[in-house]
């Protein structure tokens, strides 16, 4: 059976001392280094062959965890777990976009282990707690996309050319539209001329479901008359 070679980086001396004693108690894993810094980390990484690194995020109370893991992710071969007290979405992004494999905050002690296991074998299912947050992330920041979109397209539509979206979402055709407005056919195929540059849609129809979608129909004040 392979020994798994753990490095725990950790700034809380009892904390290092505890998880070093705890995980030296399972047959399958070692911890061969432990660092309070960075610097001290950066050191231990060129003097053993690490396969798992523990890392704290905080550091003399600085976010440092994450810069020391991209760096680690890009000279080493080892596979860097987030283990903190810190569950912050945007930490957790962070620690992500370094390169960490996993993330969990501290009271997991239990599942730190089988933690090790699976970034040691390269299997690790992000954390539930880390997953749902970046689920909430996700849909925050597609939200906050459709919205900024939504006040972009709102911003270069005229209000005459959002109700002509409008009746062709509906299903009415141009003469129909036309009619509706009491104008000329030629007018609304002007409009829709306007409507199919301004959003670079390839037809009317298109462009009606997209202003559909980012629920521009619905909140349609403040248009440009």
């Amino acid at each position: 059976m392979d020994t798994i070679r753990v490095m725990i980086v950790e700034d809380d001396p009892d904390w290092l001392r505890g998880l070093r004693a705890y995980l030296n108690r399972h047959d399958d894993m070692e911890v061969v280094a432990g660092a309070a810094t960075s610097e001290e980390a950066i050191f231990a990484i060129t003097q053993y062959p690490i396969d798992v690194v523990m890392m704290d995020i905080m550091l003399a109370d600085t976010a440092a965890g994450i810069l020391l893991t991209s760096e680690i992710v890009d000279s080493t071969q080892a596979r860097v777990i987030m283990l903190t007290s810190m569950e912050d979405k945007e930490l957790i992004f962070e620690s992500f976009q370094a390169g960490a494999i996993d993330y969990l905050v501290k009271h997991s002690f239990e599942q730190i282990p089988d933690a090790i296991r699976s970034a040691y074998h390269n299997q690790s299912p992000i954390s539930a707690s880390a997953a749902e947050k970046m689920r909430r992330e996700f849909r925050r920041l597609k939200q906050l996309e459709r919205e900024i979109e939504s006040e972009r397209v709102r911003s270069i539509v005229t209000r005459t050319e959002l109700e002509v979206l409008r009746m062709i979402d509906q299903g009415y055709s141009q003469p129909q539209i036309a009619e509706q407005l009491v104008v000329s056919l030629r007018t609304i195929k002007v409009h829709v001329g306007n409507i199919l540059r301004k959003l670079g849609s390839g037809s009317s129809k298109e462009a009606a479901q997209r202003m559909r979608d980012l629920g521009v129909f619905a909140s349609d004040t403040n248009i440009e008359q």
